[in-house]
C-alpha cells in the first residue's frame, strides 16, 4: 500500500478516535465513530483477497447497524430531553439502545459473532488495529455515559462475554480467532466494572492493549497464524518464544505478571460491593481463557528442544521486519504488577 494512503488512513483513525474522546456533543462523537469505521476498511481489504473482502463487508454491515442504533438513540434522547449533551441519557429506551449499540461495536456477547470471523479473514496488522485501537472510542463513550446505562443489561452482557469468550476459544486452531475470543472475554471484564469503578475499565483496557499488541507484533514478526506453526518458532527466534509465553500468561491473569493486576482489582471491587456470585463466575470464566492460552504455550514453549517435536523444521532465514517495539511492550505487559498500589491510588 502507498505510504501516502497509509498516512491518510492512520490520520483518519487518529482523528476519529480523538473526536469521540474529546467531544461533548453527541453528533461529533458519532462522527468520530464513523470516521474510525471507514478508515480501517481499506486496510482490511489489502492485499486484495476474497476472504479479506468478505470480512470487510461483514465488519461494515455490523458497524453500520450499530451506528444506526446509536443515531436513533441520540435523536430519541434529544427529542425527549431537548439536549445533545454527551453526559446524560436519562431516558430508559435511549439508554438501552445505546448500551446494545456500544456492545455491538465492542463485540460483547451475544453481539460478538462478527469478531472471530472478521479477525480471521484479515491480515495480522489489520487484526491488531481492530482488536486494540478500534476498542478505544466505544469504550470511552461507555465510560462517559456509564452512570446512565442499563445496569442489569450491562452485567448480563459482561458475564455472557466472559463465559462465551472463554468457551469459544477452546477448540480454535487459528491464532487470530483465539485472540478474537480473548478480546471478547476481556471486554466482558471491562464492562462488568464500569458501573462500580470506571477507572478500572480504563486500566484493564490499557493493559489488554499492551499485551495484545505484543502478541500481534510477535506473530507478525514470525509470520505465524496457526497454533501448529508455533512449534518451530524456537528454531527461528528463541526470545520471541519466551515473549509469547510471558504475554499469554499475562493475558490469562497469572501472578506475578501485569495481567493479574486488573483481574485482581476487579474481583476485589465486586466482592467489596457484595457481588460474590458475579465475582465467582468471572473468576471461573478466567480459567477457560487460561486453558486455551496454555494450549498455545504448550505448542510454542513446551515442545522446545530436547523435547520430542514432530513439527517440520524450517531454515532460520534472516528477518527484515522491525522488532523495536516488541521488547518494551513485552516488559510493560508482564512486569508492572509491583506498581499496583500506584494504580489503586489513581483509581479512587
Amino acid at each position: 500500500m502507498s505510504p501516502y494512503v497509509m498516512i491518510v488512513i492512520f490520520t483518519s483513525l487518529l482523528l476519529g478516535t480523538s473526536l469521540t474522546l474529546f467531544s461533548g456533543h453527541w453528533i461529533t462523537a458519532w462522527m468520530g465513530l464513523e470516521i474510525n469505521t471507514l478508515a480501517i476498511i481499506p486496510m482490511m481489504t489489502y492485499p486484495n483477497h476474497p476472504r479479506a473482502t468478505e470480512s470487510a463487508i461483514k465488519y461494515f454491515l455490523t458497524q453500520a447497524t450499530a451506528s444506526m442504533m446509536i443515531m436513533f438513540a441520540i435523536i430519541y434522547n434529544a427529542w425527549t430531553t431537548n439536549q445533545w449533551s454527551l453526559f446524560q441519557i436519562p431516558d430508559h429506551l435511549a439508554s438501552t439502545l445505546m448500551t446494545i449499540a456500544l456492545a455491538t461495536k465492542l463485540g460483547l456477547a451475544p453481539f460478538h459473532f462478527w469478531v472471530p470471523e472478521v479477525t480471521q479473514g484479515i491480515p495480522l496488522t489489520s487484526g491488531m488495529i481492530l482488536l486494540t485501537w478500534q476498542k478505544i472510542a466505544p469504550t470511552s463513550l461507555m465510560y462517559q455515559i456509564s452512570p446512565s446505562l442499563n445496569m442489569k443489561l450491562l452485567i448480563t452482557l459482561a458475564i455472557l462475554s466472559t463465559l462465551l469468550g472463554g468457551w469459544g476459544g477452546l477448540n480454535q486452531t487459528h491464532l487470530r480467532k483465539v485472540l478474537a475470543y480473548s478480546s471478547i472475554a476481556h471486554m466482558g471484564w471491562m464492562t462488568i466494572i464500569i458501573l462500580i469503578n470506571p477507572t478500572m475499565t480504563i486500566l484493564n483496557l490499557v493493559i489488554y492493549i499492551m499485551a495484545t499488541l505484543t502478541l500481534f507484533l510477535t506473530l507478525n514478526f514470525a509470520s505465524i497464524t496457526k497454533i501448529k506453526s508455533l512449534a518451530n518458532l524456537w528454531n527461528k527466534s528463541a526470545p520471541m518464544t519466551i515473549i509469547i509465553l510471558l504475554t499469554l500468561l499475562s493475558l490469562g491473569g497469572l501472578p506475578p505478571l501485569t495481567g493479574f493486576m486488573p483481574k485482581w482489582l476487579i474481583l476485589q471491587e465486586l466482592v467489596a460491593n457484595n457481588n460474590i456470585i458475579m465475582a465467582t463466575l468471572m473468576a471461573l470464566s478466567a480459567l477457560l481463557n487460561l486453558f486455551f492460552y496454555m494450549r498455545i504455550i504448550y505448542a510454542s514453549t513446551l515442545t522446545m528442544f530436547p523435547s520430542t517435536n514432530n513439527a517440520k523444521l524450517q531454515w532460520p532465514n534472516s528477518q527484515t521486519k522491525s522488532i523495536r517495539m516488541i521488547p518494551t511492550l513485552a516488559i510493560l505487559s508482564s512486569m508492572l504488577l509491583p506498581l499496583t498500589p500506584m494504580f489503586i491510588n489513581l483509581s479512587y
